[in-house]
């Protein structure tokens, strides 16, 4: 695996402190940034692999930036909040977050999701290079395992990794009924699903960027009661 990047952003010293050793720890390479204009800076002259933001940050907030950074790269996004409210949680996931941390956490915790959004990133990413089945296809739409790339006809859509990822899931299974709790071990790398928005608002994100109508879905379909299944087109 090549050398990884992060970006920490976040207005409390200490904590900023504290995320850096232990990532470092991991063998990752760490920039800080203590506000969101500075992180903004950063990200706009380095390269970086995952980013890690405070939500409460002065000059540019942590939803503000997300949403800043979701238009210029698709690279995994991690929220922090402070607040333990589904609010905050829902809108993070709108924006374009991949995945939310509340405070206080464990550090272990937090290295654990970091690594797993990475192993999904980048390791499952370079593996899909050997795989001669690269693309997945269903009628316009057009799956690229090998580039992460998705198209409808020559349009080309832009997915975050977790977009992705929940994507390519579906489209692995067609026909197939999945739960909600299903889709987050399959997807999410993890048994324990905290709550059901977390799936419920990817499948509204990812129906918004593939379907011709997100309010007719004929892609991604809901099974009532059950869960969601993809029967392509």
């Amino acid at each position: 695996m090549k050398d990884i990047r992060i970006l920490v952003v976040d207005d409390e010293t200490e904590i900023l402190n504290l995320l850096m050793k232990y990532l470092e720890r991991e063998g990752y390479n760490v920039d800080i940034a203590s506000d969101g204009e500075e992180g903004l800076n950063l990200f706009r002259i380095n390269n970086y692999d995952i980013i890690i933001l405070d939500v409460m940050m002065p000059k540019i907030d942590g939803i503000e930036l997300c949403k800043i950074l979701r238009n210029e790269t698709n690279i995994p996004i991690v929220m922090l909040t402070a607040k333990d409210d589904e609010i905050d949680k829902v809108l993070g996931l709108r924006i374009g977050a991949d995945d939310y941390i509340t405070k206080p956490f464990s550090m272990n915790e937090f290295v654990a999701r970091v690594n797993a959004l990475l192993r999904r990133y980048l390791v499952l990413s370079n593996k899909a290079v050997f795989n001669n089945d690269s693309t997945l296809s269903f009628g316009e739409l057009k799956i690229d395992l090998k580039s992460y790339t998705v198209y409808r006809g020559k349009k080309e859509i832009q997915l975050t990794a977790k977009e992705f990822e929940l994507l390519r899931f579906f489209a692995n299974h067609p026909n197939q009924v999945f739960t909600k709790a299903q889709i987050f071990k399959n997807v999410w790398d993890d048994t324990f699903i905290e709550d059901d928005n977390t799936v419920m608002v990817y499948i509204r994100r990812l129906r918004k960027k593939i379907e011709k109508n997100p309010q007719k879905p004929r892609l991604v379909q809901t099974v009532w009661g059950i869960g969601y299944k993809f029967i392509g087109e």
